[in-house]
């Protein structure tokens, strides 16, 4: 393969971002996910990156604002969703690389706190772990070694419990499948 590089999107990468996503889920709930997330007021082009080789949009991550919330308090974090690389790139270091310039996003940006719904044989080796067991839950019916979360400096987790809460876009695929193409239920 041809080197890649990483960079935030621009508005012109905006249909192959929208094709990759189709290319790599057979169906358009990330694509139209993305699209709604850019559209809206919570929208940062710094944490929606895109990966490139040569010309063409390979791979997209995108890092939307969410929050966890308790009855006490409201905590920020962002969500690593939607990730997704184009089949002819898949297991070449594409999506390891679109994490690991996300999550270096996020730090300096000042996020604290990252989840991710995703495949449990993957986001750990990133230090991603149960979010569960951080006292931090789903809003939906998630497996909880599926709903991860990873701390992005020391203690950003320490006293941090409650449900969290995505943004409206969120709705439409909740039913439909998560950011890793597994189905998710029901809310709860």
């Amino acid at each position: 393969m041809d080197s890649f590089f990483i960079r935030p999107e621009t508005p012109e990468d905006i249909p192959a971002i929208f094709e990759v996503s189709f290319q790599a889920f057979a169906h358009y709930d990330e694509a139209n996910l993305v699209n709604t997330l850019r559209d809206s007021n919570i929208f940062n082009p710094e944490l929606s990156l895109v990966a490139v080789c040569g010309d063409r949009i390979i791979g997209h991550i995108m890092f939307p604002p969410i929050t966890i919330e308790s009855p006490l308090a409201s905590a920020p974090a962002v969500a690593l969703a939607p990730l997704v690389v184009h089949p002819d790139y898949q297991c070449l270091g594409v999506g390891s690389a679109l994490i690991e310039e996300g999550l270096n996003a996020c730090r300096s940006l000042g996020h604290r706190i990252v989840i991710v719904v995703g495949h449990p044989g993957y986001y750990p080796r990133y230090g991603f772990s149960s979010a569960r067991s951080h006292g931090i839950l789903a809003p939906f019916v998630v497996a909880d070694d599926v709903f991860m979360v990873l701390g992005l400096v020391p203690g950003a987790l320490d006293g941090i419990r409650g449900t969290v809460r995505y943004p409206e876009a969120f709705d439409a695929i909740v039913g439909s499948r998560t950011s890793s193409g597994e189905k998710i239920d029901t809310l709860s």
